[in-house]
C-alpha cells in the first residue's frame, strides 16, 4: 500500500521512507527540519540535536521545497497536507502545537479523527451529514 503525502501548493512529495520531511519555526524565529512519522496516528518526532521542539509551543510549518506555510489559515493550530493512498485522495490535518496528538483525515465525504486531543478540533469538522459533501 503506497502512501504519498504532498504539499498543498506545489504538490511536492514530502514523504521519504516512513517519514514526512517538513521545516518549521517557532515564534522566536528558531528554525529547523523535522521528521514526522508518516503513519496517521503515530506522533513520533525527530529533529537535529541543535533544534529542540518544545512541548506546548505552536509552530509554523513550511514545505521544504517551495517554502509555503502549511498551517491552515481557516483552522487555527492545524497543519494541512494532501495524502494519496490506494488511489484515494485525502486532506490530512495535524496539530501545529508540539505534543498535541490529533490527526484528522477528510475524504469521500468522510471525516476520520485520530488521537487523544481530537476533541479540541472537532468543531471544524462536526457538520451535519447534508453538508459533508462540501468538505473535499
Amino acid at each position: 500500500m503506497e502512501r504519498n503525502i504532498y504539499c498543498t501548493v506545489c504538490r511536492s512529495q514530502l514523504r521519504i521512507g516512513e517519514y514526512l520531511v517538513l521545516s518549521l519555526k517557532n515564534r522566536w524565529n528558531d528554525k529547523g527540519l523535522v521528521l514526522l512519522n508518516a503513519e496517521p496516528g503515530n506522533y513520533s518526532v525527530t529533529t537535529h540535536s541543535s533544534f529542540t521542539v518544545k512541548e506546548g509551543e505552536d509552530y509554523t510549518f513550511y514545505c521544504p521545497v517551495c517554502h509555503t506555510v502549511l498551517n491552515d489559515k481557516e483552522k487555527p493550530h492545524l497543519v494541512k497536507l494532501f495524502m494519496e493512498e490506494d488511489g484515494r485522495s485525502t486532506v490530512i490535518y495535524f496539530s501545529s502545537i508540539a505534543g498535541e496528538k490529533v490527526t484528522i483525515m477528510v475524504n469521500d465525504r468522510e471525516v476520520k479523527e485520530l488521537g487523544p486531543d481530537q476533541a479540541r478540533y472537532q468543531r471544524y469538522f462536526d457538520l451535519q451529514e447534508e453538508y459533508r459533501k462540501y468538505l473535499h
